[in-house]
């Protein structure tokens, strides 16, 4: 086992230096940058000054990253309103910074296109298989949709539509309901 590398703890200005080259690299909300900062800093005051100092000139602002994390999550990934929320809160953006951005980005989208969409994309098997015989699979692909934060109620519509006995999808126990 090799020892743990020191790290260098940063003054001030070289703790400035060493944000913005992170933000360049990555952008994060300003808790995250905290976090990371806190951990380089040789003094705790330098972190909140930092902070500040990338908030007033631009470089730092959680509604605007929260906004395009959201974007980037439904654009590219193709995800559902829960995950997404879920992610932002995982990447410490305040809860009704988070809430306003998802509500933002999806307020136009229908979720079973969403749905629908995500299934061809990331589920294609299920696509061109008619209509499924196997509950194992419709239970596979309930599960990634879920994952995927998709409601139960829009994912167990979508998976009816496939199923060759839609009958025989049942509701999820009331625990596994959205609260929305």
């Amino acid at each position: 086992m090799q020892p743990r590398k020191t790290v260098r703890k940063l003054a001030a200005e070289e703790l400035f230096q060493y944000a913005v080259r992170y933000l360049g690299l990555r952008a994060c909300s300003s808790d995250e940058l905290k976090t990371r900062l806190r951990a380089r800093a040789a003094l705790g005051s330098d972190v909140e000054a930092t902070i500040a100092r990338l908030k007033d000139i631009g470089y730092l602002n959680d509604k605007r990253f929260a906004e395009s994390y959201a974007a980037a999550r439904l654009e590219n990934d193709g995800f559902g309103r829960i995950r997404v929320l879920n992610d932002l809160r995982s990447r410490r953006v305040p809860a009704s910074l988070a809430e306003k951005a998802v509500e933002q980005v999806f307020e136009d989208k229908s979720e079973s296109e969403l749905i629908d969409a995500f299934i061809e994309r990331r589920l294609p098997s299920l696509v061109g298989a008619g209509q499924i015989e196997d509950e194992r699979i419709l239970a596979r692909a309930y599960r990634r949709l879920r994952r995927a934060g998709f409601s139960s109620g829009g994912t167990l519509t979508a998976l009816k539509r496939m199923a060759a006995r839609p009958e025989s999808i049942e509701e999820p126990p009331p625990e596994d309901l959205d609260e929305e």
